[in-house]
């Protein structure tokens, strides 16, 4: 029993240093970018720029998360400390159930989206499809 349970440490030890997985990067992705938004979709709608941007540039959901420059959150290239932080966040368990659960469509094929005290300069050029919360949606 002590071998196995000398096993049993080992081997979660080996799996907690492996890299995050895809589903873990986009939780924490919508923990760091609307995890604060308590209105209804927010952070399905995250989920959904998230998704279609993948689709439109044939990247897995996490290479879009952590693309130069596109989620704010990650621009720092902290990742191991994020995904710690975004781990510990009261609503992690949420947002790893819609990672999992059947795509939503809060933003009409949004692909974009900036807080409300924002101003990008792309934001001109597309159509705006809705605002949930502080965040404006665009495709």
């Amino acid at each position: 029993m002590k071998t196995f349970r000398i096993i049993l440490i080992t081997a979660l030890a080996v799996l907690s240093n492996l890299s995050a997985n895809d589903s873990d990067i986009v939780a924490a992705t919508l923990i760091l970018e609307a995890g604060g938004e308590y209105a209804e979709g927010a952070m399905q709608a995250v989920h959904e720029v998230i998704l279609n941007r993948a689709v439109k540039r044939r990247l897995t959901a996490k290479q879009v998360c952590l693309q130069r420059k596109q989620f704010s959150c990650w621009n720092s290239g902290k990742i191991a400390a994020l995904l710690a932080k975004s781990k510990r966040h009261p609503r992690w368990h949420e947002a790893v159930a819609i990672v999992h659960s059947a795509p939503t469509n809060y933003t009409g094929g949004a692909d974009h989206y900036h807080a409300d005290y924002c101003d990008p300069y792309w934001a001109s050029s597309m159509q705006k499809t809705c605002k949930i919360g502080r965040h404006i949606f665009y495709k």
